[in-house]
Parts: structure tokens; C-alpha cells; sequence
């Protein structure tokens, strides 16, 4: 086998690869042996069937599978011999393998820009005290009281507001019919809290127990139901009962019930200590990503186009996500899949120069990666995800991705390195009413 490296772009590499035909014939050959040993015939012992129409029988899948190991065979040793690590996915153009001539192909990557490496350490940012006002505990505590808070029936009788939790009945018509599949009895709805159309909320609002209603409603072009989207149907609703949130009171049952803590004024300090470590972590991060940027400005370099693609791809899928969680579907956005991508390109780029630069930190600082820190990774992403954690490793051993936990875990350890050998200049946080007003 010879082969010819090529460098179209800083970031890219194409090999040319030319197997003579004895190799070709050797890896016909391997495969029709090894098809062989399985073949079963009326006539022939197990494994005794002929070459010849072994190969004859399965020629597609013999030619198939010779042709992807011996690529496969050439790519290793490629990659072994020139010390590469590819940053994308291969991209092999080839055809399959002739009997008695030889083959050739190409395959494609992408690897890290090579870009001198700016002064890095000893550099300052300003990172804002972590804090827990009276006023920010309270909102930590309130929302506590809502998620204990218990829903009762409302014993006087009065329309429903805005605010409300309902018990309804409804049921869809279209010309008249009822349409069976969009209906629903004792449904429970909180008013005001974005679950259903504004219109359908609308409807509800001003009923009292036992009215009934019955008005058209127009659903969204991208309503996530497709047997609603872009209809009108009538809507006919029932109120049948009006809930309230009764919160709990502010005593030492309510301290316990949240946590096991013997008074408010306990539960009160763990949310101030709580919400200050959080918040210590969060401006961490935020100090992290001011040195990253100021970093990063000072060098210029070829991005890969592929992971930058990725990245994308990712975003997007992100974005479909939080759309279907509340009913929409990425048409709501009225941009076209090259418009979404433009979009979210600025964002991907930096984050792929930024992963780049930790990555050549860390080369640079001979950092590397054990197995134990790959399973450590594997478990809090198993515990994260509720997952198996074997199945998490296998599912990354099988799929190739491995190399890309090992990357993200050593661009954590250079931020780290980075933020570490940083000056920490300490600042008061921005008051809410500084950020309204543009200032600092």
C-alpha cells in the first residue's frame, strides 16, 4: 500500500491511497475464508463448501465487507504512521474492490489548527463576590412555600380569575361534530401560567362552577398537535371546580417539612448558604469565560468546518427541544434551516476556537487524561442523566467518541490551569437596578 498526504486547508488533511491488486486479491480472499467457515450447503460438510461458490453466493456482502476492513486496515496504519488525531469524522471516497486490479481511494479529516500559543498566565479578571441578600433568600424561600403549598377546593362561589387552578370539561367540534380524539374530562389547569392558548384560557376565565361556554378557537399554523394545527373548531368548556394554592405558614412545621430544619430562621441560613455557593460557582464560571474571551481575541486561526458543524447541529437540536416542550415546532421561528444555521454560527465558532485553544494549553502543559478521570466522568454524566453507567462508556467505546470525552475533559483541566494561575480581582455584584441603567 502507498499513500499520499495532502493539505488542501491548515485544518485539512486528504490521503490518497493506492493497494496494489495482490493486496486486493489477499483481502478477497480473507473474507471469502472467513464466510466460508459459517456457509452451511445440502451436499458439504460445514466449512467444506468451495471458494468458488461461497464467493459466487455472497459476492455483494464478500466485496462489502473486503472492502471496509481493508480501508479500515489502511486507515490505522495511516494514522499510526503519521501520529494524527482526527478532530472530525473520516470521510472516505472510494469504490468497492476489483479482483486482479488495483484500488484506489481517498479519505478526509480535520485536526487541530497549529497557532502560537499567546502569554497566558498571570492575567486579571474580575470575578463578583458571591452574596445572598434578604431579598434574594426570600424569593429562594417563596418559591419553597409554593412547591409545599397544597391545592384545595374554593368553598365560596365566585367566577374564575387569571390566577386560578380549574377542573374542566371540553370537547372539540368541527362542523358540528364532536372530533373524538380532542376532549377530555376533569382536566386540571392552572390559569395564567402559559399551559394552554391564551383564547382557550380566556373562554374559562368569568365561568362559575357548572357554566358552560362555547366559542371558536383558531390554533397556530405550528401547534405541536398536528390534528389542531392551522384549524378553527369550536370549543365547548365546562367549568367544573375552582382550586386555589393554600401556602403553608412560616413555622417551624413548614421548616421541617422542607428539609428537616428545626425553625425558619435555620432553614433561612442553609438558603443563604446555598444560594452563596451556587452563586460562587456561577461567577466562577462567568471570571472563567472573561479570561477565556480575552484570550482567545489575541490569536487568529482556521476553524475546523466540521466540528463548527457540529456544534450547530447540536444547538439546533437544543433548540427543538425547548419549542417542543411548550407546544411549538422550530417553524414557529419563520426561518429557513440556512437562516438558523447563520444564526447560531457566530456562537459555534467561538466555542470551537475556545475548546482549541484549551486543547493547545494543555498539549503545551503535557496534561493528560487516566482511565479513572475518564470513569469519574462517566458516572456524574450517568448520575446527571439517570443512566446506566457501563451502557454510557460502551455506547461511547462503540460509537467512536471516546477521544471526545477525553478532549473535554482536558479543556476543563486548562481552564482550570488558566483560571488558577489568574490574578482574582474581587468585585460587589451588579445591583438590579445598575444593569437597567447601563451601569456598572
Amino acid at each position: 500500500m502507498k499513500y499520499e498526504l495532502l493539505e488542501p486547508t491548515p485544518v485539512k488533511r486528504t490521503v490518497k491511497v493506492t493497494a496494489p491488486a495482490e493486496e486486493v486479491n489477499a483481502a478477497l480472499a480473507a473474507t471469502v475464508a472467513l464466510r466460508r467457515r459459517t456457509t452451511e450447503i445440502k451436499g458439504f460438510r460445514k466449512g467444506k463448501v468451495p471458494s468458488s461458490m461461497v464467493e459466487s453466493m455472497f459476492k455483494k456482502q464478500i466485496y462489502d465487507e473486503a472492502t471496509n476492513d481493508l480501508i479500515n486496515y489502511h486507515i490505522n496504519d495511516v494514522m499510526n504512521e503519521l501520529k494524527l488525531t482526527p478532530l472530525s469524522r473520516i470521510d472516505v471516497d472510494a469504490g468497492d474492490l476489483v479482483k486482479d486490479q488495483p484500488f484506489e481511494y481517498s479519505f478526509s479529516f480535520e485536526v487541530a489548527p497549529k497557532f502560537e500559543l499567546p502569554p497566558y498566565q498571570g492575567h486579571s479578571v474580575e470575578q463578583e463576590r458571591a452574596q445572598a441578600s434578604d431579598a434574594e433568600t426570600q424569593i429562594v424561600l417563596d418559591r419553597i412555600r409554593e412547591n409545599l403549598a397544597e391545592i384545595v377546593s374554593l368553598e365560596q362561589e365566585r367566577p374564575a380569575t387569571a390566577t386560578d387552578i380549574v377542573v374542566v370539561d371540553f370537547q372539540a367540534l368541527q362542523n358540528g361534530k364532536p372530533m373524538s380524539d380532542v376532549k377530555a374530562e376533569n382536566f386540571q389547569i392552572a390559569l395564567g401560567q402559559g399551559q394552554s392558548l391564551p383564547e382557550f384560557e380566556s373562554m374559562i376565565q368569568g365561568l362559575k362552577p357548572g357554566d358552560t361556554t362555547e366559542s371558536e378557537i383558531s390554533f397556530p399554523g405550528d401547534f405541536l398537535n398536528e390534528t389542531l394545527a392551522g384549524k378553527t373548531v369550536t370549543m365547548r368548556v365546562t367549568l367544573k371546580e375552582i382550586k386555589q394554592k393554600k401556602l403553608p405558614e412560616l413555622d417551624a412545621e413548614f421548616a421541617k417539612k422542607a428539609g428537616q430544619f428545626e425553625s425558619v430562621d435555620k432553614l433561612r441560613e442553609a438558603i443563604a448558604k446555598s444560594y452563596v455557593e451556587t452563586r460562587a460557582q456561577v461567577n466562577k464560571s462567568a471570571a472563567q469565560k472573561k479570561l477565556l474571551d480575552a484570550l482567545t481575541a489575541q490569536v487568529d486561526f482556521t476553524l475546523p468546518e466540521s466540528v463548527v458543524d457540529e456544534h450547530i447541529d447540536r444547538m439546533i437540536m437544543e433548540l427543538k427541544g425547548r419549542l417542543e416542550r411548550i407546544g411549538k415546532h422550530l417553524d414557529a421561528l419563520g426561518k429557513t434551516s440556512e437562516e438558523l444555521r447563520a444564526q447560531h454560527r457566530p456562537e459555534a465558532e467561538a466555542l470551537v476556537k475556545a475548546q482549541l485553544f484549551l486543547l493547545a494549553v494543555a498539549a503545551k502543559e503535557n496534561m493528560r487524561v487516566s482511565p479513572m478521570e475518564m470513569d469519574d466522568f462517566f458516572r456524574e454524566m450517568a448520575k446527571k442523566t439517570r443512566q446506566d453507567f457501563q451502557g454510557l462508556k460502551h455506547f461511547h467505546e462503540q460509537n467512536n467518541l471516546m477521544n471526545a470525552v477525553k478532549d473535554r475533559i482536558l479543556a476543563d483541566k486548562a481552564m482550570e490551569h488558566l483560571y488558577r494561575a489568574a490574578e482574582i480581582v474581587a468585585v460587589d455584584p451588579v445591583k438590579p437596578e445598575d444593569q437597567k441603567d447601563g451601569s456598572t
